[in-house]
């Protein structure tokens, strides 16, 4: 698997740019809707302290593992959630998507999955790997459907597979997308955009 080259991503609805300081203010007004925090390891928008300290502590973190993304709306030119590539193994050419969040009057249109589409087509066509993951809490379901409509496959659940910031855990619903049914996907994406 390459290393992470690309920042930018785009399709005619949606772009992805690598997260920036310059992003924190639109970023914190995006994240003020407490149901996208139900499920979620822990609420970095909570406040402004609490995102800058999350985006120096956490987003900087083994920059060559992980590229983190803000959503923006090219209709709106608003930015409208997060997601990230992230846990690269360049051993066994396998990564993750996730810690999306998008802001609630943007769910359920076109931005999950223009979003989505950006991101496997570089982890496969670009970066060349096998396998991506795709993790959420058990009992997320508006996550678990959305997850299954861009044609990911339901694995199963890793019992207390992350630690909440409580100090609870999270069982986690897994799905994956494979090199080999990456071409399926693609176009059952493409169709939808």
């Amino acid at each position: 698997m390459q290393p992470l080259t690309q920042t930018q991503f785009e399709t005619d609805k949606v772009v992805l740019e690598q997260l920036q300081y310059h992003h924190l203010d639109d970023l914190l007004k995006a994240g003020q809707h407490q149901e996208i925090w139900q499920y979620v390891l822990s609420n970095y928008c909570k406040d402004k302290d609490t995102l800058e300290h999350w985006f120096n502590e956490t987003a900087q973190y083994q920059a060559d593992r992980q590229l983190p993304l803000v959503i923006i709306d090219k209709s709106t030119e608003q930015l409208v959630g997060s997601t990230r590539l992230f846990a690269l193994d360049f051993n066994h050419d396998k990564l993750e998507i996730g810690h999306t969040f998008i802001t609630p009057e943007f769910q359920r249109c076109h931005i999950n999955t223009h979003a989505k589409y950006l991101l496997l087509r570089y982890a496969f066509e670009q970066l060349g790997a096998a396998r991506v993951e795709l993790r959420t809490h058990e009992n997320n379901q508006k996550s678990r459907n959305a997850i299954a409509r861009l044609g990911a496959q339901f694995e199963g659940i890793a019992w207390q597979d992350r630690k909440l910031i409580d100090g609870s855990y999270r069982n986690s619903a897994i799905f994956s997308i494979t090199h080999t049914i990456w071409p399926n996907v693609k176009q059952l994406l493409e169709a939808k955009l």
